[in-house]
C-alpha cells in the first residue's frame, strides 16, 4: 500500500486488487445481502483506495485499512438504497426438467455423499443463518461478520472500527445472544 501511495504505479494497485478483492467481495456480499450491490461497493472501495491512498500511514497493515474503507462504502450504499426504490430484473428462471437415469439414482442412493434431503436442510440452515444475521442491528452484525466470517482478531476489529476492545467484545456477545434467542424462538414455532 505504501509503495502505491508513493509511486502510484498501476502494478502495485493491481497487486492490491488481486490480493484483497475476493476477500472483500465475500465480506461485502454477506454484509449487504445483495451480490450486485456488493460488486458495486467493491468497485467504489478500490476507487476510494486510489483517491485516498495519501491517507495511508506506513507501518499499519493494509487489510484493516481496506476493510475500513469497504465498510464506509457499504454503509453509504445502504443509506442510498433505503432512499431509492429498487426493482429486480434478474428474477429466478424456471428450471428445466431433467430426465432421471435409473443408474444414477442407484448410485445416488448408494453414495456416502449427503443426499438431497441433507443438502436441502443444509441450504435451509444457511438461509436461516443469513436471514438471522441480516436482522441484527448494524453494529452487532458488523462485528460478527468481521470476527466470524472474515476471521479478524479483536485487535484488528478495534483498529478497523475505532471502538474500544470492551465494545467489540460486548457487541459480539450481544450478537451471539440475539442469534441464540432467534434460534430458540424458531424451535418453538
Amino acid at each position: 500500500m505504501g509503495r502505491y501511495r508513493d509511486a502510484r504505479r498501476s502494478e502495485d494497485f493491481t497487486a492490491l486488487v488481486v490480493r484483497y478483492s475476493d476477500e472483500l467481495s465475500r465480506y461485502l456480499a454477506r454484509y449487504l445481502g445483495d451480490l450486485a450491490l456488493a460488486e458495486d461497493v467493491l468497485q467504489d472501495t478500490f476507487l476510494r483506495v486510489h483517491r485516498k491512498c495519501d491517507l495511508y500511514r506506513d507501518g499499519l497493515p493494509a487489510r484493516p485499512w481496506l476493510y475500513a474503507i469497504a465498510i464506509h462504502c457499504a454503509v453509504d450504499a445502504l443509506r442510498r438504497s433505503r432512499k431509492l426504490p429498487t426493482i429486480r430484473i434478474d428474477g429466478p428462471c424456471a428450471a428445466a426438467v431433467e430426465e432421471v437415469d435409473p443408474g444414477s439414482l442407484l448410485e445416488l442412493l448408494a453414495s456416502a455423499a449427503p443426499g438431497p434431503l441433507e443438502e436441502l436442510q443444509g441450504r435451509e440452515r444457511q438461509e436461516w443463518v443469513r436471514e438471522s444475521v441480516a436482522r441484527l442491528s448494524e453494529p452487532l452484525r458488523q462485528v460478527l461478520l468481521l470476527a466470524y466470517y472474515q476471521g479478524l482478531s479483536y485487535a484488528e476489529i478495534v483498529g478497523l472500527l475505532g471502538i474500544p476492545l470492551g465494545t467489540v467484545k460486548s457487541r459480539l456477545h450481544g450478537a451471539i445472544a440475539q442469534l441464540r434467542e432467534m434460534a430458540e424462538r424458531a424451535k418453538r414455532s
